[in-house]
C-alpha cells in the first residue's frame, strides 16, 4: 500500500521547517503490536515552534494524527492518509523537576516522569511507573494505573492547535473523564506540570517497586501487545467480563487474547491488524451476549481497514 508523495509540495509551502518529512513511512515497526500499513507522511517536529510552524502552514483538508511510542494504538493495514505526527524524545522528552513540581515534554515516558519526581522526592506519581506510554497520551486519555490518574496530580498542559496557536490548560480545563479528556482533540499535547508531594524516599521507591512488581507477574509485558484493550464499565473488571465469556486464549490469525491477562491482546508473532481488530470485536460481541454489558475500547485505531 502507497499513497501519493505530497512531501515535496510540503517542503517548498514550508521552506523553514526544521523536523523530517517522510513519505510512505512504515508505522508498524513504531507500534508496540508491530502491525500496520504507512503513514501518507510522518513528519518528526525538531522542537514546539517547529510543529507549530508545520501546523500553520499545513492545508486544512490533511488529516493529521498524531503518536508517541505506539503502546496503545492499532494501526489499520491499509495505512493512514494524510500526516502522522510523531513527537520524539530528542525534542520533546525532557523532564525536571523543581521543589515539589515535575515539568514534563510530552514525548517524555510516563516512566520517567516518575522517576524524575523519585529523583527529587516528590511522591504521588509513582502510578506513572507503569503506564508504558508517553506523557502526551497520558494528557489525551487520563491515563492511570495502581489507583492513580493524570488528573489526580496535572497542574496544567500546554498544546498546539491546528492553526498553530499555543494554547495553556489548567486541570479544569482539560475535563477529564476516565481514560479521556475533553480538550479538542485537533491540540497537540506539547509539555505539561504534575504536582505530587515531598515525601520519604525510601516510600516512594517501595511504591515504585510494587507498580513493577503487579505488572511484571499480572500483564504480558515481554509480548507484542497494546496494553488494557478495553475500558472497566461501572463497578466492573473488563478481564473478569471477558474471561467468563470463555475468551481467555482465543485466537483470530495471528492475534490472541492473552492466558496471563485477559484485558491483552497480543500479536503471537504473524499478526495483521486486521486479526487483532477483529479478535477485539468477537471478544466484545461475546462479552455483550453473555453480560449485556458493551465493552468500550480503551486501545486507539485509526488508519484504513
Amino acid at each position: 500500500m502507497t499513497f501519493p508523495d505530497i512531501t515535496p509540495d510540503l517542503k517548498t509551502a514550508m521552506p523553514e521547517l526544521r523536523g523530517r518529512l517522510l513519505a510512505n513511512q512504515s508505522l508498524a515497526e513504531l507500534t508496540w503490536f508491530r502491525v500496520g500499513g504507512p503513514a501518507q507522511v510522518l513528519f518528526t517536529p525538531a522542537d514546539e515552534d517547529d510543529l507549530a510552524y508545520f501546523l500553520k502552514h499545513l492545508p486544512q483538508e490533511l488529516p493529521v494524527y498524531v503518536v508517541g511510542v505506539g503502546s496503545n494504538l492499532i494501526v489499520r493495514d491499509g495505512g493512514i492518509p494524510g500526516v502522522v505526527i510523531r513527537l520524539a524524545p530528542r525534542a520533546l522528552g525532557e523532564t525536571s523537576a523543581v521543589g515539589d513540581v515535575v515539568t514534563a515534554g510530552a514525548a517524555a515516558l510516563d516512566k520517567r516522569v516518575a522517576e524524575t519526581a523519585a529523583a527529587a522526592d516528590i511522591g504521588g506519581m509513582e502510578f506513572f511507573f507503569g503506564i508504558p506510554g508517553t506523557v502526551g497520551g497520558a494528557l489525551r486519555m487520563n491515563a492511570g494505573a495502581n489507583g492513580g490518574e493524570t488528573k489526580d496530580v496535572l497542574v496544567e498542559a500546554t498544546g498546539i492547535g491546528r492553526d498553530g496557536t499555543k494554547h495553556t490548560f489548567s486541570n479544569a480545563d482539560m475535563k477529564f473523564a476516565y481514560r479521556n479528556s475533553g480538550v479538542d482533540p485537533s491540540i497537540i499535547f506539547t509539555s505539561a506540570r504534575f504536582r505530587g508531594r515531598i515525601t520519604d524516599a525510601g516510600a516512594i521507591r517501595a511504591r515504585m517497586n510494587e507498580v513493577q512488581a503487579h505488572r511484571e507477574t499480572a500483564q504480558p509485558i515481554r509480548e507484542k501487545t497494546g496494553g488494557s484493550t478495553f475500558k472497566n464499565p461501572p463497578g466492573n473488571s473488563a478481564w473478569k467480563l471477558i474471561d467468563a465469556a470463555g475468551c481467555r486464549g482465543l485466537k483470530v490469525g495471528g492475534a490472541q487474547v492473552s492466558e496471563m491477562h485477559c484485558n491483552f491482546l497480543i500479536n503471537t508473532g504473524n499478526a495483521t491488524g486486521h486479526d487483532i481488530e477483529t479478535l477485539g470485536e468477537t471478544v466484545r460481541e461475546r462479552v455483550k451476549q453473555t453480560s449485556g454489558i458493551e465493552l468500550h475500547w480503551e486501545i486507539k485505531r485509526i488508519g484504513k481497514s
